[in-house]
């Protein structure tokens, strides 16, 4: 299998969040790749592994940055691949700079992105992009929506024995 999804966090300080993306591809059987780089500290090395993505394979690259949050908009500058956002909580601002950052990109440079902190919709929002062309894939999401319908459903059901009791 190729090297579908890269992965760049700003510091290692977003390990705890976005290691929530790197289950759900694991769980998809998705291979991926994960590397610190900086878009301000190791600017050479973030464009470096944008530039190149596509030619190593991959198909999709999930960001992860906190505080301003210009990593997933300077990876996106230069490839021509999707590239996800994920605003970290990483300051006072518990957030919301990260996901302005990311969401007010200017016309023709697109970061799609995720909920404060979405790494795991992230994964999945990748994996629906490469479930267009992989049906395998693209079943494995079905499966997992049945399975969310499943959990939503016994959720009810506790819900509805907890209301006949008081009533």
């Amino acid at each position: 299998m190729a090297n579908q999804v890269l992965v760049i966090m700003g510091s290692d300080s977003d390990w705890s969040i976005m290691k929530k993306a790197l289950v759900i591809l694991r769980e998809f059987a998705v291979d991926y790749e994960v590397y610190v780089a900086s878009a301000h500290r190791t600017t050479e090395r973030a464009l470096q592994l944008a530039r190149e993505a596509h030619q190593k394979n991959f198909e999709v690259i999930i960001a992860g940055a906190g505080a301003a949050a210009h990593l997933p908009g300077v990876l996106a500058a230069v490839t021509p691949l999707p590239v996800i956002g994920i605003p970290i909580n990483a300051t006072a601002l518990q957030g919301v700079d990260a996901l302005y950052a990311m969401v007010q990109m200017p016309s023709g440079v697109p970061v799609a992105t995720v909920a404060i902190d979405g790494a795991k919709n992230a994964a999945l929002l990748a994996i629906r992009i490469l479930s267009i062309k992989d049906n395998v894939l693209r079943q494995k999401l079905i499966e997992y929506k049945e399975q969310l319908a499943v959990e939503v459903t016994k959720k009810d059901e506790k819900i509805q024995k907890l209301v006949r009791e008081i009533e």
